[in-house]
């Protein structure tokens, strides 16, 4: 992919170019991260069902948004280089908040291990008896710190999030992470697709308005189910890259070496996880 722009930023997923004074273009590749990593083998199509995706789900959401005084970051999908067409977006200029807004409606991965060891999640106690894919009371907010490539993010709870952008920011962010989740959830219920959890990026535009950026409920920043298969118990079938996930974990891989190549079946299974999400979600063929 070439782009005549110049570079701002290259994260696990995406290039992010200079395309004018308040405006940047989101590239979004068919890299893989898994554990915080990126792996070295692609997933065909990738890039373009991420960026269809959240085009489709900011036009949802904006309601949402809207009622909170809120806005997103997109400005075009189609006033972009051919190049790239179909997997960039043409973005407001933002300054980004340094917390990964996450939303849980139910248990799963590492919210399940941080409840059987404490029976909460950061400052948020939950009852006892659940167990993985349990349906929580209510959806809670459990936000991380964003790290940078080859790092991880580091779980903190609702204090820390006030020391980095103040009382009122955090309540604003915590309650507008919880409204974007309650609704994203209900539009995937419609379309036989459980919500788990997922994470919200936000910025500040020039007049300090909340902005909601970066990628909006797909399946590499959500847990995305099954409905007719959801059975608290176990570890769900999904929509996402837990599959990955699986497959390094029993492949032995110990999160620190290089990360193995993804075998042929295993690209295959994920990038048809991937179409089946953004057809399930958005009614229409990919």
């Amino acid at each position: 992919m070439t782009v005549d722009l110049p570079l701002v930023a290259r994260g696990k997923v995406r290039e992010v170019y200079d395309a004018g004074s308040d405006r940047l273009l989101l590239v979004a590749s068919d890299r893989i991260s898994a554990y915080d990593v990126v792996l070295p083998t692609p997933i065909p199509d990738k890039g373009r069902v991420l960026t269809q995706l959240s085009v489709w789900w900011f036009e949802q959401l904006t309601p949402v948004l809207s009622s909170f005084g809120a806005s997103h970051h997109l400005v075009s999908a189609s006033d972009v280089p051919a190049a790239v067409a179909g997997r960039s977006m043409l973005v407001r200029r933002l300054e980004m908040l340094p917390v990964e807004c996450v939303a849980r409606g139910y248990l799963s991965g590492g919210g399940t291990k941080e409840y059987e060891r404490s029976g909460s999640i950061r400052d948020v106690v939950l009852p006892a008896g659940l167990v993985e894919g349990s349906q929580l009371p209510a959806p809670v907010f459990t936000p991380s710190t964003k790290a940078e490539i080859g790092e991880h993010d580091e779980p903190i709870d609702f204090p820390r999030v006030v020391s980095l952008v103040g009382a009122p920011r955090a309540e604003e962010l915590r309650e507008l992470t919880l409204a974007l989740y309650r609704r994203g959830a209900e539009i995937a219920r419609d379309a036989g697709i459980v919500l788990a959890d997922t994470k919200f990026e936000f910025g500040v535009d020039a007049s300090g308005g909340l902005v909601l950026g970066d990628e909006v409920l797909t399946p590499d920043s959500s847990r995305l189910w099954p409905a007719d298969a959801w059975a608290p118990g176990s570890v769900q079938p999904s929509y996402d890259k837990q599959f990955v996930r699986d497959w390094l974990t029993s492949s032995g891989w110990d999160r620190v070496s290089e990360p193995p190549e993804l075998p042929a079946d295993v690209v295959a299974a994920t990038r048809e996880r991937y179409v089946t999400a953004y057809e399930r979600l958005t009614g229409t063929p990919f």
